[in-house]
């Protein structure tokens, strides 16, 4: 048996508080260095609040979030990163960032996670090709001098310029859009604009990639090419993905983790197999009380 993969994010005692309300109870998982893991969990299990925490988007009441680039990061790393009062440490393998310290655009530029939302957010207005090159304004802003540079039109920029072009026609080769690069993106089906945005934010060359419901609205046709996209990201392009899915089958099929909240608390953790095997999850689907749970397990151990 192959050993586990490196974590590629730790989730620490995560909690999250919204006032008097306790959105997030002490979680802690890992997402494994070019693995699939699936947040899932009833409504209103705190699955986009853990999203938002990892992506910048709130700031934690307390916890520690963790994501090492290029490699491992050793304890004695992450333990001097933690004790200072910066956000990021070079180290042999690459860098460690504490998330839960850094603002949303850094996290994306710097710690490369990239993120997709429930509500689609892509620029109807623009083409589908423009939507996949704005994605990379990072690489094309310092490669243009803040502007200076891409005024001019010196050889540096369209050199970068072209490559941003180049990345964004792969993508749409990737997704079957290559015939519709000058339509409007808010002219696609839905299912097409649901892989335009995962292709945008591959654009971004994320480590990371954080899906909330890919799948949601999707036919069937369209949900296994969502899975097949997928599965092709993460073997193809070694990034790591972390997803919020209420569809069983697609989580079940791509998944090589599950991590499951109820009532913003973890109460299940590990294989696809196990986690549907779970009496706890049956329960928080079923809604079944914690003394019919108790039963349940009672006669499994038996």
């Amino acid at each position: 048996m192959s050993a586990p993969a490196a974590p590629l994010l730790t989730v620490e005692h995560l909690t999250m508080r919204f006032g008097g309300l306790l959105a997030i109870d002490d979680v802690s998982f890992t997402a494994a260095r070019g693995g699939i893991t699936a947040l899932i969990g009833p409504n209103g299990a705190g699955k986009t609040t853990v999203f938002n925490c990892i992506t910048g988007f709130y700031k934690p009441t307390s916890g520690r979030l963790t994501l090492s680039r290029g490699g491992a990061a050793s304890p004695a790393d992450i333990d001097a990163l933690t004790a200072s009062s910066r956000r990021s440490r070079k180290t042999a393998a690459g860098a460690v960032y504490l998330l839960e310290r850094m603002p949303d655009h850094e996290i994306a530029a710097h710690a490369k996670v990239a993120r997709t939302f429930q509500n689609i957010r892509l620029f109807p207005g623009m083409t589908v090709l423009e939507n996949l090159i704005v994605a990379q304004h990072n690489e094309l802003m310092l490669a243009s001098g803040l502007t200076v540079l891409g005024l001019l039109g010196l050889r540096r920029y369209r050199d970068a310029e072209a490559a941003a072009v180049a990345r964004a026609q792969f993508w749409l080769d990737k997704i079957a859009l290559t015939a519709r690069a000058d339509d409007a993106a808010g002219a696609l089906p839905y299912g097409d604009q649901r892989r335009l945005e995962i292709a945008r934010a591959m654009c971004s060359g994320p480590d990371l990639l954080c899906l909330d419901e890919p799948a949601a609205g999707l036919n069937p046709r369209e949900s296994s090419d969502l899975k097949a996209l997928l599965k092709s990201i993460r073997s193809d392009h070694g990034t790591s993905i972390l997803l919020i899915e209420h569809d069983m089958s697609v989580v079940m099929e791509i998944s090589d983790h599950v991590v499951v909240l109820e009532y913003g608390r973890k109460i299940s953790d590990g294989p696809p197999e196990r986690v549907r095997n779970d009496p706890k999850v049956i329960a928080a689907y079923l809604g079944v009380e914690d003394e019919e749970v108790a039963k349940v397990e009672a006669e499994i151990a038996r």
